[in-house]
């Protein structure tokens, strides 16, 4: 499956960014580094027509829960734009926001 319609699957910029949020914030986690590579070339993929990343590479890369959703939010995106509302929500309840503990850390920051 291409992904390289998903550029066209958003109501707006707005809809497109919200949903790069989501995925940035709630998904991409830099303590699993391989996983977090490829979640970003997917965030990438959602503004380009070309192909950043392949279904083949994320799911050898990302887990099982987080592949769900973006293949949640790719049936969403060929679907409807209130479909892709609904699935920011979704993700927004489901997953806490990452927290970047080593940043944290150098700022002298508890946790």
């Amino acid at each position: 499956m291409t992904l390289t319609d998903l550029s066209n699957g958003f109501r707006d910029d707005d809809q497109r960014r919200r949903v790069q949020a989501v995925i940035h914030d709630r998904l991409a986690d830099d303590r699993e580094p391989q996983e977090c590579r490829y979640l970003m070339r997917f965030w990438w993929q959602l503004s380009m027509p070309y192909q950043e990343v392949s279904m083949d590479q994320l799911s050898l890369n990302v887990s099982e829960p987080k592949l769900e959703v973006l293949e949640e939010l790719i049936s969403a995106a060929r679907t409807s734009h209130d479909e892709v509302d609904a699935w920011v929500a979704t993700v927004r309840d489901a997953f806490p926001v990452v927290q970047d503990r080593g940043f944290q850390a150098a700022s002298g920051g508890d946790s």
